[in-house]
């Protein structure tokens, strides 16, 4: 019986340093070969999603955005895009509350170099990854935006963030990965609306999907999926949310998830 596997990319297929273990390429290869289907589901933008290295492990399509970009066999079947005068609205009030944000595309992603400056971690690895896809947000491009979703820091006062937080809360999922980083996904998306979408398009019935992941946005699939699997290296509550949990992502953790449920 065909599955379908959705995979997380960051501390799952990858780390931050762009390395996928040789087992992880081999269980993917496995799988497709097996007959099931295999999928990215991740929180990056499309734009971010680029790697050739990565692309060539063989997908049979991206859910991205945290379902508010859904490609299968390279076409896109689905695109939420937030409206350009309420981006513009929303970018002005976070902003009033000292929140840095970064507005996420199908194309570019867009970030003010002055509110990332060089020692910060995540800004340095999209200017290492996007080149010319990533652009300002002020300046020639303002208000013109194409995007799907926004990530934001958010190392403000605790009282200040949670006000912004309710604010925000009436069109927005919001994904707290810490006091200082927030996803903003608009209102009804996520990796699971995501996965269960592509699965209809597919024909597989959701009870034989497999989810896998390791972080704070992955959990809406991880419960949604037939099996959600969280890696060894994952949050406590990635790892409470899943069915199983498998070894870390650098030791054969996807090759050993693949394995147990005998989908290799």
């Amino acid at each position: 019986m065909k599955s379908a596997v959705f995979f997380d990319i960051d501390g799952t297929l990858w780390n931050y340093d762009k390395y996928i273990p040789e087992s992880t390429k081999q269980a993917i290869k496995k799988l497709r070969e097996n007959g099931h289907l295999a999928f990215i589901c991740s929180g990056r933008a499309r734009s971010f999603i680029n790697d050739p290295d990565l692309l060539a492990l063989g997908f049979d399509g991206i859910v991205c955005s945290c379902g508010c970009h859904i490609e299968i066999d390279g076409k896109i079947i689905y695109q939420k895009l937030l409206d350009k005068d309420f981006a513009v609205k929303t970018i002005e009030m976070i902003r009033s509350y000292g929140f840095r944000p970064i507005l996420e595309g199908p194309k570019k992603i867009y970030m003010d170099d002055n509110e990332f400056g060089p020692e910060d971690g995540f800004g340095n690895i999209l200017r290492r990854d996007l080149g010319h896809n990533l652009v300002g947000i002020n300046g020639e491009h303002y208000g013109n935006w194409v995007i799907n979703k926004m990530s934001c820091t958010t190392d403000v006062d605790p009282e200040k963030r949670m006000e912004c937080f309710d604010r925000l809360a009436d069109d927005f999922a919001i994904i707290v990965h810490s006091d200082d980083v927030c996803e903003l996904v608009p209102a009804g998306h996520n990796k699971a609306t995501g996965m269960l979408t592509a699965c209809e398009i597919v024909g597989v019935d959701p009870a034989n999907t497999y989810a896998i992941g390791d972080s704070e946005n992955d959990l809406d699939m991880l419960t949604a999926a037939g099996v959600g699997i969280a890696m060894g290296n994952g949050t406590d509550r990635a790892k409470a949310a899943a069915d199983y949990v498998t070894t870390a992502f650098d030791e054969d953790g996807i090759y050993n998830a693949l394995k147990h449920y005998k989908l290799i």
